[in-house]
């Protein structure tokens, strides 16, 4: 494909959100042009996890098959490989491996012989809506399994990096290349810049520009803090550039291990986690990214905000008004039980070994904390719009999210929150931070 035609992939999105036979079909078109295979009973599934991809079901040659593709905006114009699950299975993480797999941009696709096990996002969402000790229990199992591979081969695998290295990897495109503009590099631009600027965000009892939004303090349930939403995004635009970010080593990883992209199975051995979807793997991908999605994704986008702001409008209350030069936020949203212990899980097995490793090779930028909270600030307000009325948002859920994205990205101005607690218990012990 020349970097001018049309993908294929974005045509199947937009076609599936107005016209799912067309999108089909489409699609049956493409896996026939691609593979050689003749699609039956081919279904997109309606995924509220699917925010940048599609996934469904379809039958060829008498065997079942599971597909999955992630479509980024320009792609079709973007070099470098796609999916490289033969990476992370060399290096021992669980990986289910494709079939087919196109890697040819704008028309990129994954193609699995279909397992009857759920995904980790649905067994979590039904411990969100009902929790049971012995179903957490058994979801915190898998959850420790899974993060003691990440850290063995986080550690194996750590390696200085060029800044060419780093740049080549396609992890930037989840979060650098959302906030700037294609071929320019023009600040804001891409999605920033799309869902964002000029427009207007309405929250309960309050609308207002997002030029004047983004230059507010926000204080979430009496805590104020530091930086406003204007601030997170310039800080990032300058600190996540893909070539300063070679500075803390590079890692094997999947790079967007949301629990979507996650297999839960129970074996004789036990709960157990395989991953797939790696469109974003790499072999030095920046060792500060390798978590961030699974970290936000995982725990800090629940309970429902994020994946089904209906729910989450139903279930939570969130009020705002503007004191001044101050964005005041009262919300009773917290973390689930299972959520809590989730991110306990991560903290403790996967991101404290991982930064003594670097503190330990002299890998650990003095401003570690600032890149992690960047790269997870920009998870939630890039991933999808989070404007009311931007796909499925509603004032609760745009408020929720953007409390939670002020929250995850800048450091209280005083006293301490759910993330710096998280943060304190991750710093390595030479460098621990007094509170």
């Amino acid at each position: 494909m020349n970097a001018h035609a049309r993908s294929r992939t974005a045509e199947i999105r937009a076609l599936a959100a107005h016209d799912l036979p067309a999108a089909e079909a489409a699609l049956a078109g493409l896996l026939a042009d691609l593979f050689g295979l003749a699609p039956e009973a081919l279904a997109i599934n309606r995924d509220q996890y699917s925010l940048n991809s599609l996934n469904g079901f379809f039958e060829a040659g008498g065997e079942a098959f599971f597909f999955k593709f992630h479509q980024e905006e320009g792609e079709e114009a973007m070099s470098g490989e796609y999916y490289r699950a033969e990476i992370l299975a060399r290096a021992g993480l669980p990986v289910d491996q494709p079939v087919h797999v196109s890697r040819l941009p704008g028309e990129q696709i994954l193609v699995y012989r279909r397992r009857d096990d759920p995904r980790f996002s649905d067994v979590l969402r039904a411990l969100d809506l009902a929790d049971d000790d012995d179903a957490r229990a058994e979801a915190v199992a898998a959850e420790r399994g899974l993060a003691d591979r990440l850290a063995a081969v986080y550690r194996a695998t750590l390696h200085p990096i060029t800044p060419e290295q780093s740049a080549a990897e396609p992890v930037h495109r989840l979060f650098h290349e959302r906030i700037v503009a294609r071929g320019t590099g023009a600040f804001p631009g891409g999605r920033l810049k799309d869902f964002y600027v000029g427009q207007e965000v309405v929250f309960p009892g309050l609308t207002l520009p997002w030029e004047e939004l983004a230059a507010l303090q926000v204080e979430v349930n009496g805590r104020r803090y530091a930086r406003t939403l204007g601030a997170l995004f310039a800080a990032a635009h300058a600190r996540l550039d893909p070539r300063r970010l070679a500075d803390a080593g590079g890692v094997v990883a999947h790079g967007d291990a949301h629990n979507a992209n996650v297999w839960f199975a129970r074996t004789p051995a036990g709960p157990a986690l395989s991953m797939f979807d790696p469109a974003f793997a790499g072999a030095d991908v920046p060792a500060l990214l390798a978590e961030v999605k699974s970290t936000f994704h995982n725990v800090f986008a629940h309970p429902f905000w994020l994946y089904d702001p209906a729910e989450a409008t139903a279930r939570f209350c969130a009020t705002a008004r503007r004191a001044g030069g101050v964005l005041v936020v009262e919300t009773d949203w917290a973390l689930s039980p299972v959520r809590r212990e989730l991110l306990a899980v991560k903290a403790e097995r996967v991101w404290r070994p991982l930064l003594a490793d670097l503190a330990g090779r002299g890998l650990l930028p003095a401003d570690w904390r600032e890149v992690v909270r960047l790269a997870l600030f920009l998870c939630p307000t890039l991933v999808m719009n989070l404007r009311a009325g931007a796909r499925n948002h509603t004032p609760t859920s745009s408020l929720i999210g953007l409390s939670v994205a002020t929250m995850v990205g800048s450091e209280p101005v005083g006293g301490a929150d759910m993330v710096t607690a998280f943060f304190d218990a991750i710093t390595p012990a030479a460098g621990r931070v007094p509170c």
